[in-house]
């Protein structure tokens, strides 16, 4: 196997080119990433030096022989990142880090995926998929910690009543798939995952059966929905980033997820500069907005999410806003003193087994919410990615 060998400058030269000669691999070329202190100029490495990471051509590995304080621990996982981007291993002297594998998918495709949790993924999956059946047939392919232990396919939207039926039957009625399918209006695959590395490889999922069922359905273009940091285990055509304040695009390995995307979406918060000096990528500023599945009519409202959705636009005597659906116990002691004739909830986490039911028990009509995407020039960037970027 061919490496190409990251060293620094406070190293001798002769320490340096001894441990090259150990490695068990044949060193292509090496790469000076910093330090002076022991570099007096015109040093034998016994290796061609190169100056950027792509110069290193038909090598299989990079080996890191560097150390403090050149590379700390926040520099090496940017290094990390970028050597995972080239789809290559990452080794060094008590590490390996190794490429998600992303296998091949017999439609085009698009993949959305994020630097975490709660950042308004499923609402980006949601408005790219409406997007784009406008003039195409679209399936929707998600995976989450929820997910079926086998790949279900909803080609109609479950309503209220088999969301409740899940529920009580012990399935999470709240999982990604089952809003995607009863918000947004397409055929949509439900799939799980466990496990989730530093670079968003999943230890175990149903994905690529989930594909097959997808592409039994004929269409012309499958949506894929990471779950949480996570990526979907398929080689999409493109790739849209969401990410947000509370996430450090530099923290971790989220420099990867940068770097293998298309286009990255700010749902609030995010470093645009930092973004952008990762990768030369549009970067679009977007606000979520709960849009109620039918019309509120002025009535008393409680309304229910995991984070911080404005309310100010509902058309609805707001009584109470809670934003902990993800904190079951906090909800259950906040919902007993809740007094509204309609219950609004986005359809995540305890929607339905715990305020889907406290309202139903009470007489009180249940709404669901979907979450807007609202972005200038979103759209125009979604259609012009999906056609230069994703091929049949």
């Amino acid at each position: 196997m061919r490496c190409l060998a990251l060293i620094d400058g406070e190293h001798y030269a002769p320490v340096v080119r001894d441990a090259l000669a150990a490695l068990p691999y044949e060193v292509a070329a090496a790469l000076l990433v910093g330090g002076t202190e022991k570099i007096a100029g015109g040093e034998d490495y016994g290796v061609p030096l190169v100056e950027r990471l792509e110069e290193a051509e038909d090598v299989d590995l990079v080996v890191d022989i560097s150390d403090e304080p050149v590379l700390g621990p926040r520099e090496r996982m940017l290094w990390a990142s970028r050597v995972l981007a080239l789809g290559l291993p990452y080794v060094g002297a008590d590490f390996r880090f190794d490429p998600p594998p992303f296998h091949e998918v017999p439609l085009p495709s698009l993949a959305v995926i994020g630097t975490g949790k709660r950042i308004g993924k499923t609402a980006v999956v949601g408005h790219v998929a409406r997007l784009l059946a406008r003039d195409r047939d679209v399936v929707v392919v998600s995976m989450g910690r929820g997910g079926p232990p086998e790949p279900e396919v909803w080609r109609d939207p479950p309503g209220l009543e088999e969301l409740v039926a899940l529920a009580r039957a012990g399935r999470h009625a709240a999982s990604d798939h089952l809003e995607t399918a009863a918000l947004v209006g397409v055929p949509t695959v439900g799939c799980r995952r466990a496990g989730g590395g530093l670079a968003g490889a999943v230890l175990d999922s149903n994905v690529l059966a989930g594909v097959q069922a997808a592409a039994a359905l004929g269409p012309d273009l499958l949506v894929f929905d990471g779950s949480g940091a996570a990526l979907p285990p398929v080689a999409a055509d493109a790739r849209i980033l969401v990410t947000g304040g509370a996430h450090d695009v530099r923290a971790g390995l989220n420099a990867y997820r940068v770097l293998v995307s298309d286009l990255v979406v700010d749902t609030g918060g995010a470093d645009h500069a930092e973004i952008r000096a990762l990768k030369d990528v549009p970067v679009v500023p977007a606000e979520l907005r709960l849009r109620p599945q039918e019309p509120l009519l002025g009535r008393r409202t409680a309304v229910f999410t995991t984070g911080p959705a404005p309310t100010e636009h509902l058309d609805a005597e707001v009584v109470h806003v809670s934003r902990n659906l993800a904190r079951r116990d906090r909800l259950r002691t906040e919902l007993e003193r809740v007094d509204a004739d309609v219950y609004l909830v986005e359809l995540k986490a305890a929607a339905i087994d715990v305020v889907a039911e406290t309202a139903l028990v009470r007489g009180a009509t249940v709404v669901l919410a979907a979450n807007d995407v609202v972005a200038d020039g979103l759209d125009e960037l979604v259609l012009g990615l999906v056609e230069t970027g994703v091929h049949a």
